[in-house]
């Protein structure tokens, strides 16, 4: 089976590129590689972190917070005993 892909043009500043191609140098890959893995690395962080955030907001809900102050009263309250 082989992966369907697409070919886009994108600008970047020469210094980047520069690093860039220091990278894929060192790592025996090609320009292309170094790229497709910078954003999906990119992609699974940001979304690991927005399905962190949603999951935050809906216990944050159901444990009735709803401001910061309202986080810090409930940790003092736990390490108080309470």
């Amino acid at each position: 089976m082989y992966m369907l892909t697409q070919t886009f043009n994108i600008s970047l500043p020469n210094d980047l590129v520069k690093k860039a191609d220091l990278v894929a140098k060192k790592e025996y890959r090609n320009r292309s590689e170094l790229i497709k893995e910078a954003l999906r690395t990119y992609l699974f962080n940001k979304l690991s972190w927005e399905e962190l955030f949603v999951y935050g907001k809906r216990m944050g809900k159901k444990m009735g917070i709803s401001s910061e102050q309202d986080i810090f009263e409930k940790l003092n309250n736990y390490r108080d005993g309470r």
